[in-house]
């Protein structure tokens, strides 16, 4: 196996018997051999369950792929296949450098014993030596921050203090291959931060397979992706691509889309918008810093799917006084319009937008659903309806931005895809005042005051 590839894989397959009662399985023991002892053809008394089939997977050293897919695609199969903990039915797996895994829960860690003994027998699970544990150990206890429950059986612990401490262990392992299924899933925010800090510290010289739900992890962190499906690959390309795709087959098959939304009042009339000003920007607006954004035309043949019964006609940003905008300047109040037409009758339209960087990553978004839950707008065939969005346009470092438009029908939780545009209109921003962060939100106000000392 060349030097460059951390791991590889051919026709790796796992399969399980499953038997419909007990007993098959001691007929299955027994019958089969004393058929083929009188010359017959075996019986079989089991059905078989191929839980991954022929995947065949070369991964570079430095890269950090993500795993996405349904839960019973076989993610976590491929990654105990990987680790050793199953053994394959069929299929060659080759390991270039020692691996470390955060598998399920608590693998390998004993119940009975304290933290402290399963970070010992752990660490010697994953290739450690005493006198390396030994002299790690400081490290280990200082990441995992347990205090003094690293001495108390791991049985007591809480699922955040299991992830604490099995992550500590591996991240001291000096591996060459991190192995991480949804881990990071559990946990505090503060811990989870720690985590992905060593995480891109250790993708710079090492090599990270992860599985997880989260997509946004995935684009944002990931080099590349795989999607699993029934145990096969269905795609393996870059994160932002591969997870579009997925995110398009969840969304055919009528799983649900959702924002991060509060509260909102029941009826849009009711809402008063208060007009905002960043104090900066009359300086900032006349100096090279201003955040320049060119608004590209509305593309109704980019990528999209969705099952028809609806279509986005136009999409649009728009000044409060309803011009339409080809560039606009972050800070100032904007107006995105989605025009949609019915193509049949839709009882219940939900019409949102998200906006997202170069890679993917959902930046903001918001949809029509919470604003008319109490009063469905319902819209017949051939009809055109039209959502509306007033914000501050938030302040966009220097790079292009994709709007991704959708309608749907049904409720925030429950409902049919009819229409997804993936990249239906794109913002480019020229330049701007950004310092921190993925956006610049803009300031009401920003000030700084000299306190007496106290004597």
């Amino acid at each position: 196996m060349s030097s460059s590839i951390a791991l590889r894989t051919d026709q790796l397959s796992k399969c399980y018997r499953l038997y419909d009662h007990p007993k098959d399985r001691l007929k299955q023991f027994f019958v089969p051999r004393l058929q083929q002892m009188v010359g017959g053809v075996p019986t079989h008394y089991f059905r078989e369950f191929w839980a991954l089939r022929d995947v065949a997977l070369n991964v570079e050293r430095g890269e950090t792929v993500g795993i996405i897919g349904r839960n019973g695609s076989g993610k976590s199969t491929l990654l105990q296949l990987l680790c050793g903990t199953l053994t394959p039915t069929a299929g060659i797996i080759d390991v270039n450098g020692r691996i470390a895994a955060l598998l399920e829960l608590g693998a390998g860690f004993h119940p009975e014993f304290t933290g402290r003994e399963n970070v010992y027998m752990n660490g010697a699970l994953l290739g450690m030596t005493r006198n390396e544990i030994d002299e790690r150990f400081d490290d280990i206890a200082a990441f995992a921050e347990i205090g003094e429950l690293l001495d108390q059986p791991v049985k007591t612990y809480s699922s955040g203090m299991y992830v604490r401490l099995a992550f500590a262990v591996i991240a001291h392992v000096r591996a060459d291959i991190l192995v991480i299924d949804e881990a990071l899933a559990v946990g505090d925010a503060f811990f989870v931060q720690k985590c992905m800090r060593f995480l891109r510290s250790f993708r710079e010289t090492g090599t990270i397979i992860l599985v997880t739900h989260d997509t946004g992890a995935v684009v944002s962190f990931c080099t590349r992706a795989l999607w699993l499906d029934c145990g096969k690959i269905q795609m393996d390309g870059s994160p932002k691509g591969v997870c579009q795709a997925y995110l398009a087959s969840q969304y055919n098959s009528k799983l649900s889309l959702s924002f991060d939304h509060g509260e909102a009042p029941a009826c849009a009339e009711h809402q008063t918008l208060q007009p905002s000003k960043d104090q900066r920007l009359d300086f900032i607006n006349q100096s090279t810093q201003r955040n320049d954004l060119e608004v590209f035309k509305f593309d109704p043949a980019a990528s999209s799917f969705g099952n028809g019964v609806a279509r986005i006609v136009h999409v649009g940003l728009f000044e409060e006084y309803g011009a339409p905008l080809a560039w606009v300047v972050g800070g100032e109040r904007v107006i995105i319009r989605i025009r949609v037409k019915a193509l049949q009758d839709v009882s219940a339209p939900i019409i949102g937008f998200v906006v997202q960087d170069r890679l993917g990553q959902v930046l903001f978004g918001d949809n029509t659903y919470l604003t008319y839950r109490d009063r469905p707008l319902s819209v017949q065939l051939g009809e055109e309806v039209e959502g509306q969005f007033t914000f501050q346009m938030p302040i966009l470092p220097v790079g292009e931005y994709p709007l991704a438009v959708a309608v749907a029908d049904g409720t925030q939780m429950e409902h049919v895809q009819h229409h997804w545009i993936h990249d239906a209109l794109v913002i480019r921003s020229h330049a701007s005042s950004t310092s921190t962060g993925l956006v610049g939100l803009p300031m009401q106000d920003i000030s700084m005051q000299v306190l007496r000392a106290v004597a």
